[in-house]
């Protein structure tokens, strides 16, 4: 059984990576050029045998929408571009499509696409708060904190990742907050979850690790707003974390949520700026149907269930994906890190 996946620009300048004329022009003369343009076949994988042997392969193709297009062009527009993306992916013989980055949260979160097209759909979302939560506990664990007595906090928690995760966490943190934009979601997704509720990304500072989900387009978790000693997994892309957080901070512990070794080291086609054979966990999860051959629509609409992370866990498990080390800013995170963090929790305060 073979999968499809979109992709899209997460800014206009990385369009220069296919046309480079484009890379000094403005953002919007991009945006106006990549409206002219349709969905394309952007790469093929290799076959990718899980470890029990079943095999699938796939096919990645680019969607010319960056996230300001999403939010600020005509819903019709946007929902065409996206249906003749999926009819790539069929004509190239799929039986599921995954949808990356934006193409996940637009609207209501791939299901009327899976109408209007009639193909099996999902967001990749179940398996990305999988690996989210491991690569939360995990780190957690490393640099010494004890969650009996710590705080989390789950920045975009009014979203269905932010959500889930926060429902799943809490209750092994003595203290949690959700934060989001929405004030109705965020403080139902904080009644879920027995947490609190804020609107402010400032009290990401009183946790000792923060989950980040958003959907913003620039960082919004800036080097003065973190606690010494904390740890930060950024799920978001584009990120939510600002690059200079990991130089001006070396007692903050950053690291990206959700990223995949895929069995076999497989060649996936396309360059996502990851060691060769891994991936998004969203990704992951789509490779994950076809490999169970699952031809239905998964993780669809603006919820995930606590069933679905745990049979996204198991297919990973059964078939040899797993998380994919640490890693933060396309670097591997190395274990002097951990050790700076951890000797920061030491210190008195």
């Amino acid at each position: 059984m073979r999968f499809g996946f979109l992709v899209h620009p997460l800014h206009p300048k990385e369009t220069a990576r296919k046309y480079p004329w484009t890379a000094s022009l403005p953002d919007a003369v991009i945006e106006a050029f990549l409206r002219r343009l349709s969905p394309k076949l952007m790469g093929r994988t290799s076959v990718i045998q899980g470890a029990n042997g079943a095999e699938t392969s796939g096919v990645f193709v680019g969607i010319p929408l960056t996230p300001a297009m999403f939010r600020k062009a005509s819903q019709q527009w946007v929902e065409d571009t996206l249906v003749k993306a999926v009819d790539i992916a069929r004509a190239e013989g799929c039986q599921i499509v995954g949808l990356g980055a934006f193409s996940a949260i637009w609207k209501d979160g791939g299901e009327t696409l899976a109408q209007r097209t009639g193909m099996a759909i999902t967001t990749g979302n179940s398996y990305t708060v999988a690996a989210a939560l491991e690569g939360a506990l995990t780190s957690a664990e490393r640099v010494g904190i004890d969650l009996g007595s710590s705080t989390l906090a789950v920045l975009g928690g009014g979203g269905s990742i932010g959500r889930a995760c926060a429902i799943a966490l809490a209750p092994q943190f003595a203290r949690t907050i959700v934060i989001g934009r929405d004030p109705e979601r965020t403080r139902a997704a904080a009644d879920a979850a027995g947490a609190e509720f804020s609107l402010e990304a400032d009290d990401v500072g009183q946790a000792d690790v923060v989950v980040a989900v958003t959907s913003a387009e620039a960082p919004i978790i800036h080097p003065e707003m973190m606690r010494p000693g904390s740890v930060i997994v950024d799920v978001s892309r584009p990120r939510n974390v600002s690059p200079l957080l990991a130089e001006q901070r070396p007692d903050v512990l950053v690291i990206e949520g959700g990223v995949i070794e895929v069995p076999g080291r497989a060649d996936l086609g396309l360059e996502f700026g990851f060691p060769p054979g891994t991936a998004y966990a969203c990704m992951a999860e789509t490779m994950l149907l076809a490999l169970e051959g699952r031809a239905e629509s998964y993780t669809l609409g603006k919820s995930v269930s606590p069933e679905q992370i745990s049979e996204t866990s198991a297919w990973a498990a059964k078939h040899g994906f797993r998380l994919a080390g640490c890693r933060a800013f396309e670097r591997p995170v190395p274990d002097a890190a951990f050790d700076r963090v951890r000797q920061s929790r030491m210190a008195p305060r």
